[in-house]
């Protein structure tokens, strides 16, 4: 940890030398939508933080998470030039331990994408191969991570948000388990599935983070304590039987993992899981009902964006919406209403939710024949920009590995496990839910055997 203050203390005494290095990179990337480094918080806690792992240390913020004084866009047009009134749970939470907010980080709108190329406000490039994307909705936040600009940021995790561009990036990305980070201060898309999550340049920054945020909220009646059970280590990981649909470098390095997790003395236990299949039209189905609710305030009336003049209350809604939301917003909201229309709601909602039982029940069984469950994050690395063979459908269909873990609640990580053709791979362990324990402990042993890629061009050591 001494390191890691030390780094950021350097920078700070040069804190020109540290803004001059972040904005080179911002030319190249464009992670965040704001960044003031200059940025004072306001702590809420009397105890010193100067023995906490993150005292001193910068961190982004994915821009639909709450920070005062910093705008609060969700990376959409309807709420452009909105400033925060008030800060997250998890950022105070932060901001306490002595960690300092620099920035908002881009996003696919309001959090509803896989490559943050449907954000409205900005465009983000992968640092490793700025051609391609940086993955999302949290792109911005795994960019930022991985050029170096900060040791660790904050993003959402709806179905694989913090995972997948965190696979896209080489570095870390933590979905916890759902209840356990307080979500007040998070612009709702889909309550039953988000979590705040954390993205890290290490194993070890990332458990510090997660420790610092997790916790009951009252400001978050869904938040709950984590409750662990009693500690153990990691002996069996369950694997998918004749997993197949991978890009043949994911696919390499998902069997050298393998074979390099059996030499650390892991059994690897291959596994079944029959409702794979379904994972991706259960979780869209929720989700985007979910969504239809949720972005139902959003009318210009009260608050985000207004029309100069309008007919009626309804023409203003109309063309609030029109000009405020972008395609895949309007796609999702459209589907959430149908699903939820009379008629309809028992033939696609009610059924999704069966399936959403059926798949936790899945785990349930498999975590009786294995102490963890290991995948790839993603079936490909980071794609091009405009790539036509990753259409919004095509993607949709890739997060079959990542959206499981938001139907069941259960904690995930996507950490790094090599490079193919230059670009990072990350493979993504889940674990029962409040054992997020066990995922750091798998993550941990394998950095040790397969040390984690930097990405060229950074010099910034934000290592544990």
């Amino acid at each position: 940890m001494a390191k890691l203050e030390d780094s950021w203390r350097r920078f700070s005494e040069k804190s020109a030398s540290y803004t001059a290095y972040a904005k080179a990179w911002e030319a190249k990337i464009g992670a965040f939508l704001s960044f003031n480094p200059q940025y004072k918080p306001t702590s809420t806690s009397s105890a010193p933080s100067g023995d906490s792992p993150v005292a001193g240390l910068p961190f982004g913020v994915k821009d639909n998470i709450a920070v005062v004084e910093f705008p609060l866009t969700c990376g959409s047009k309807m709420l452009e030039g909105l400033t925060s009134p008030y800060t997250a749970t998890a950022v105070q939470k932060l901001i306490d331990a002595g960690a300092r907010p620099v920035g908002k980080t881009n996003l696919d709108e309001f959090g509803m994408g896989s490559s943050t190329d449907n954000s409205a406000l900005g465009k983000t490039n992968n640092p490793w191969d700025v051609t391609r994307v940086a993955g999302g909705s949290s792109g911005g936040s795994a960019a930022c991570v991985a050029a170096g600009q900060v040791p660790f940021a904050l993003g959402s995790d709806t179905g694989g948000s913090v995972r997948q561009p965190a696979s896209f990036c080489g570095v870390y990305g933590l979905k916890p388990t759902y209840g356990t980070v307080s979500r007040f201060g998070l612009t709702a898309y889909a309550s039953s599935l988000e979590v705040i999550g954390v993205l890290a340049k290490s194993v070890g920054l990332t458990r510090a983070v997660y420790d610092i945020i997790k916790g009951e909220d009252g400001n978050d009646q869904t938040s709950l304590k984590s409750e662990p059970g009693p500690a153990r280590p990691v002996r069996k990981i369950g694997v998918l039987k004749n997993l197949t649909g991978l890009a043949p470098g994911v696919e390499t390095i998902y069997r050298e993992s393998l074979a390099t997790l059996k030499k650390l003395g892991y059994t690897v236990v291959e596994v079944e899981l029959p409702t794979l299949e379904y994972a991706v039209s259960a979780y869209y189905t929720i989700a985007t009902a979910e969504a239809s609710a949720n972005l139902a305030r959003f009318n210009g009336i009260r608050y985000g964006l207004r029309p100069e003049y309008a007919e009626n209350p309804e023409d203003l809604i109309r063309k609030a919406r029109t000009a405020g939301f972008g395609d895949e917003v309007k796609t999702r909201i459209l589907l959430g209403s149908y699903v939820l229309r009379s008629g309809f709601q028992d033939q696609y909602y009610t059924k999704a939710q069966k399936v959403r039982t059926a798949i936790r029940r899945d785990f349930d069984r498999i975590f009786e024949e294995a102490d963890v469950f290991l995948s790839p994050t993603f079936p490909t690395t980071a794609f091009a920009h405009g790539d036509t063979t990753m259409t919004s459908f095509q993607q949709k269909l890739a997060d079959k590995f990542t959206v499981t873990a938001n139907l069941t609640g259960q904690p995930g990580l996507s950490f790094p496990a090599g490079l193919a053709d230059g670009l990072p791979v990350g493979l993504q362990v889940l674990a029962p839910v409040f054992e997020e324990g066990r995922l750091f402990e798998v993550a941990d042993r394998f950095a040790e055997a397969v040390p984690p890629a930097d990405c060229p061009g950074t010099s910034l050591d934000w290592s544990l």
